[in-house]
């Protein structure tokens, strides 16, 4: 089943694009990575996908149907955005920042019933955070705050993940923990599609690439045809002489 797809889309800020020629269908279960130079519009494209940018042209269905004609409700029942903006509250317990997840189920008031609260729990328990549900949220270390936003985005039961670079400043620890937990997601049937950095990190997790450069989508495919020496070294601009040399090193197994 097609949970996402773009048909010669079009995105940027206003009336200006940042970037085109985006066709991409994303399955059920599928993990989906994009990279990419800094600043070649990663976060551009998932804040589109999400409805967070208004798009310049082209299409966005989600599960077959167009983006624009889902209700804002609907669409947080289907997809769920965790961004890297920083949650400032203070005082609040990561419990209540996890129910803020629940928001598309509720009364107008917010009000949470026996089954929302169950729902929390159990994203709690899903991302290894059950213990700091009585926590302050903004006195806990990083990785633990990347667990509680994706327990809240879990709460809204969606059958689409997406998520804007969720490894970055975290440990290695946390890093490995994100991960697991996005597998065991896809494993269980949500599509999850993100922006990552570490290379290293989308060689091991994910299913297809896409990479952005220069204002486009120069590619859309599996690992195996995005991990050459080549293409790596030309999305990059990096000498491939010089890159040789640290790919082994940085676990990519690029072909040569």
């Amino acid at each position: 089943m097609i949970r996402i797809n773009t048909s010669d889309l079009e995105v940027g800020y206003g009336k200006k694009t940042i970037i085109k020629n985006i066709n991409i269908d994303i399955q059920k279960g599928e993990i989906v990575a994009l990279i990419g130079p800094n600043g070649a519009g990663k976060s551009t494209i998932l804040k589109s996908i999400t409805k967070q940018l208004k798009r310049i042209s082209g299409d966005i269905k989600i599960l077959d149907a167009d983006i624009d004609s889902i209700h804002q409700t609907e669409l947080a029942k289907t997809m769920a955005y965790v961004s890297t903006d920083r949650i400032s509250v203070d005082m609040t317990s990561c419990y209540d920042i996890v129910s803020q997840g629940r928001y598309p189920y509720t009364n107008r008031f917010g009000t949470l019933g026996m089954e929302d609260r169950a729902e929390i729990e159990k994203a709690l328990k899903m991302v290894n955070a059950y213990d700091l549900k009585n926590e302050d949220f903004s006195r806990i270390s990083d990785g633990q705050k990347q667990k509680i936003k994706l327990a809240m985005a879990i709460c809204q039961k969606p059958d689409i993940i997406v998520l804007d670079e969720p490894t970055s400043f975290l440990d290695i620890k946390h890093k490995i923990e994100i991960l697991e937990i996005l597998k065991d997601m896809a494993n269980s049937g949500m599509t999850v599609v993100m922006s990552l950095h570490e290379l290293e990190l989308v060689r091991i997790i994910a299913d297809k690439v896409i990479c952005v450069d220069k204002g486009e989508v120069i590619k859309f495919a599996g690992i195996e045809e995005v991990f050459t020496l080549d293409f790596i070294t030309r999305l990059y601009h990096i000498d491939k002489n010089i890159f040789s040399e640290y790919s082994d090193k940085l676990g990519l197994r690029l072909i040569k």
